[in-house]
């Protein structure tokens, strides 16, 4: 937790040693899965796919450490199943917390908002029972990505900063880092780019100290697309591409009841959105947003 990977590694392949000295070959996936985990980590993919093999070979589930590998690897929904099958079978409270957080990124990298909300909701609800400080800062986290999916980039972003500020005083530097990321999405979206400037740098700085090499290529892509847009594209006045979503909608004339049907998300959100929408573009009425959006080349 603390990002001394290589020690926590060589603890780790002790630990395998000493339970298969004692204990047999039975007891040795928990120590293989955390070799699994800090391989993957440090990118060397096909060592952390063999240890996770062998946590399951040895009676240890693999996820949600395997489902974070597919992601890597660019399997998407192959991640999202294997979570699910997972949580299925996931019954106490402590054992679906540890799965949560992973799924809540997952679905949101398959698109799949509303699951993504359900299982940070449902990770506060635990957060709440047992009162931890690492879960209260881990549902925050979820609960920023989720808002800023959402197009809610000024809620996400005080979601956000709690849990960066609880990961950091809980020594937990890679989570806090991760927690960068997400803020310096929000605060691009908000139009502060000086802002996410910052906090990638920040992220960056750390992911290079420990060595978490698919962090830093998943950064590098991030700000690579970040620099794309044609310096003569519209400007959208602070809108996210969700609200933009949003607004040609409200535009072509659809109710928010319409609109939460077609992009699957529930009316409390469109209600959400469409109240964002008009607070950004300083207009009082669907009808005057339509006008704006239309005469400032938005949609």
């Amino acid at each position: 937790m603390g990002g001394q990977w290589p020690e926590a590694l060589v603890e780790a392949q002790r630990a395998a040693q000493l339970f298969l000295e004692a204990l047999g070959p039975s007891a040795t996936g928990e120590a293989c899965y955390r070799q699994a985990e800090i391989h993957r980590l440090r990118g060397a993919l096909a060592e952390a796919e063999a240890r996770y093999v062998e946590a399951s070979q040895n009676g240890r589930d693999p996820q949600p450490g395997l489902a974070l590998l597919r992601l890597v690897q660019g399997r998407a929904d192959a991640a999202l199943q294997a979570l699910r099958r997972a949580l299925a079978g996931a019954t106490q409270r402590i054992a679906r917390a540890k799965l949560l957080p992973a799924l809540v990124e997952v679905a949101l990298a398959n698109g799949a908002v509303p699951e993504a909300r359900e299982a940070a909701d449902e990770l506060g609800d635990i957060a709440r029972i047992f009162g931890t400080d690492m879960l209260t800062a881990l549902w925050a986290r979820a609960r920023g990505a989720v808002e800023l999916a959402e197009g809610d980039a000024a809620t996400a972003v005080a979601s956000l900063s709690t849990a960066f500020a609880e990961l950091k005083r809980q020594n937990a530097p890679y989570l806090a880092a991760q927690a960068r990321v997400l803020l310096a999405c929000a605060y691009r979206v908000l139009g502060d780019q000086d802002g996410a400037l910052l906090e990638a740098q920040a992220a960056k700085r750390c992911f290079e100290q420990l060595g978490a090499l698919n962090d830093l290529r998943a950064l590098a892509a991030l700000q690579a697309r970040s620099s794309e847009a044609p310096a003569d594209a519209p400007a959208t006045r602070g809108l996210s591409v969700r609200e933009l979503e949003v607004l040609k909608l409200v535009a072509s004339g659809k109710t928010n009841k319409l609109i939460a049907r077609e992009l699957c998300l529930s009316e409390k959100t469109i209600d959400r959105h469409v109240s964002n929408i008009l607070t950004k573009l300083g207009v009082p009425s669907r009808a005057a947003a339509t006008a704006y959006a239309y005469e400032n080349r938005l949609i």
